[in-house]
C-alpha cells in the first residue's frame, strides 16, 4: 500500500474510534514518525495530508526540516533530547515530547530566552517503569512540573508516555488510565506556564486503545511508513 493509503486507513480507525467512544475525530493530532524514512518519503506524507512529522534524534530532524522547507508541516521532538543539541532544534519544533529532567528544561529555557522565543513542551512520564525508557515516575511528576514554574521561556502543554509494547494492547490499557488520570489532575493544579492541553499518548500497535482512554495527540510510524529497519517498536 501506498503512504496516502496508509493514511487514508488511519484516519479511517480514528474516525471509527471516536464515534465509538463519543470523541470528535477533529481533536486528534496525528504525528507521523519520521525516524528513518527519507525526505522524500517524508514529504509523501505531508502531501497526503499530514501537517504533524515526528522525529526521534535531532540530526534527522534537522535534515529533514531543510528539505522540506518549503512546506507547511510542523515538527516535533519526540526521542530522547539531549541538552547539547537543544540548540539545533529550538527555533524548528512545535513542540518538544520528551522533557524528563530539571537540566534539560533549564536548557531549553535559557535557549529559547537566547532566542527570543516561547517553547512549548510536554514532559515524559515512565508510567511502565521500564529500564529502557526514559522519563519520570508517576510519583515525581506533579512536584516536576511545579518546578517547572521557574522557566518563564517554556510553555507545559501536557504529557507524554510510551507504553509497554504488548501483543495484545488491552494489556496495557492500564497504563492509558492512569496518564488521564495524571492529566486531569494537572489540569487542576493552577501551576503557573502549564496549560494541560495534550496528553501524548498511543503508537501504531495501541493508538485506538489510547484514543479511547484520552488521547488526543498520537504517535504512528510503521502504520504510515511501513516497517524500518530498527529495532524499537514505534
Amino acid at each position: 500500500m501506498s503512504i496516502k493509503e496508509n493514511i487514508d486507513g488511519i484516519l479511517e480507525r480514528i474516525a471509527d474510534v471516536c464515534e465509538r467512544s463519543g470523541r470528535n475525530p477533529d481533536d486528534i493530532t496525528l504525528i507521523a514518525v519520521s525516524k528513518t524514512v527519507n525526505a522524500d518519503r517524508a514529504r509523501e506524507a505531508v502531501e497526503a495530508g499530514i501537517l504533524n512529522l515526528g522525529e526521534n534524534r535531532v540530526q534527522e530532524l534537522t535534515d529533514k526540516y531543510e528539505k522540506l522547507s518549503d512546506t507547511e508541516v510542523k515538527w516535533h521532538m519526540i526521542g530522547h533530547l539531549q541538552k547539547n543539541k537543544v540548540k539545533y532544534i529550538i527555533d524548528k519544533v512545535e513542540l518538544i515530547h520528551s522533557v524528563e529532567s530539571i537540566e534539560l528544561a533549564n536548557e531549553i529555557n535559557k535557549r529559547a530566552e537566547k532566542n527570543n522565543l516561547k517553547v512549548n513542551i510536554l514532559v515524559e512520564l515512565n508510567i511502565g517503569e521500564e529500564e529502557s525508557k526514559f522519563g519520570i515516575s508517576e510519583e515525581s511528576v506533579y512536584d516536576f512540573v511545579k518546578s517547572l514554574e521557574q522557566f518563564e521561556n517554556i510553555n507545559v502543554l501536557g504529557i507524554m508516555t510510551v507504553a509497554p509494547f504488548a501483543e495484545d494492547p488491552e494489556e496495557i490499557r492500564w497504563v492509558f488510565k492512569k496518564m488521564k488520570v495524571i492529566f486531569d489532575k494537572l489540569s487542576s493544579m493552577n501551576i503557573k506556564n502549564s496549560n494541560m492541553k495534550f496528553l501524548s499518548m498511543g503508537m501504531t500497535n495501541d493508538f485506538e486503545i489510547a484514543i479511547e482512554e484520552g488521547a488526543n495527540i498520537i504517535r504512528i510510524g510503521t502504520a504510515v511508513f511501513g516497517e524500518r529497519t530498527y529495532k524499537e517498536e514505534e
